[in-house]
């Protein structure tokens, strides 16, 4: 859909859905060149907004499922795609929609989107949780945090979120995306990340909640050492010993291998 063509929607952005939407033609064709749709894809659209993404996905696809929480933008979207029997529209909120169910089948879903600044992050992790039934992610987000996804230990940006994606998926940021790309423009700027889940994790790791837990407890206070950020999780710390780990590192220069080691020690110290 053009940027003229999304006028007809006079929809005025609401800050309490974080909206900025995107109008750029170059950058709309470029996300959608980088999404590469076939017509036999599962697809799921998070936040379609004025559906400029929803418009040409729909021209390649025998079938587009969209999520909407506006529903002042959904009474319009289904003016607007009236005539469009392969969109399914899903008046619900994002953060704990169930994807599995638009599943085809045993055809895992592509997860698409430009999602909102302020719960992209409880996003990921929501969709983390339901990682079997996706088959990649391309998403458009505020750049800070596709640096953080994508980040490598050692630098500032690497902690929880990067080695909680990193763990389950492989990630690359594909382009950043100027402000002026939006309307209203948002105060930062955005970037486009494809997420591909492993088909199976290349850590052994024993149990997921276990490592998501040693993850969160080393990072709530980044500048301690992981010997002292582990301590308010466990007072016994003689299973860190039986890692081979150097202790006295901070724990953005770990990397995900090493989490899982540290993981798999608190586990079978556990049992």
């Amino acid at each position: 859909m053009s940027a003229k063509g999304n006028n007809q929607f006079n929809h005025r952005p609401r800050k309490r859905f974080g909206q900025h939407f995107l109008h750029d033609q170059f950058i709309i064709e470029k996300i959608i060149k980088a999404i590469d749709p076939v017509p036999e894809d599962a697809m799921l659209e998070i936040g379609p907004g004025l559906g400029v993404l929803t418009q040409p996905l729909l021209s390649h696809l025998d079938e587009l499922h969209v999520v909407e929480l506006d529903r002042d933008l959904i009474g319009k979207l289904q003016v607007h795609f009236q005539d469009v029997d392969k969109l399914v529209i899903h008046s619900h909120d994002a953060l704990i929609f169930d994807y599995c169910q638009v599943m085809a089948g045993n055809k895992k879903i592509r997860v698409v989107g430009n999602l909102p600044y302020n719960i992209s992050t409880p996003l990921i992790f929501h969709l983390l949780d339901q990682i079997s039934c996706i088959e990649d992610m391309t998403f458009m987000l505020q750049k800070e945090v596709v640096d953080r996804i994508t980040a490598k230990p050692g630098g500032k940006d690497y902690g929880r979120l990067s080695v909680m994606i990193q763990l389950q998926c492989e990630t690359k940021k594909l382009f950043d995306v100027p402000a002026n790309a939006f309307s209203p423009p948002p105060k930062v700027i955005s970037s486009v990340i494809y997420m591909k889940p492993y088909k199976k994790i290349p850590w052994n790791i024993k149990n997921l909640d276990d490592f998501a837990k040693i993850v969160r407890f080393s990072f709530a206070q980044r500048r301690k050492t992981i010997r002292n950020s582990l301590k308010s999780l466990s007072e016994d710390l003689s299973w860190l010993d039986k890692t081979e780990i150097d202790l006295s590192k901070r724990p953005e220069t770990l990397s995900v291998e090493t989490f899982s080691r540290l993981a798999n020690a608190f586990t079978e110290k556990k049992l």
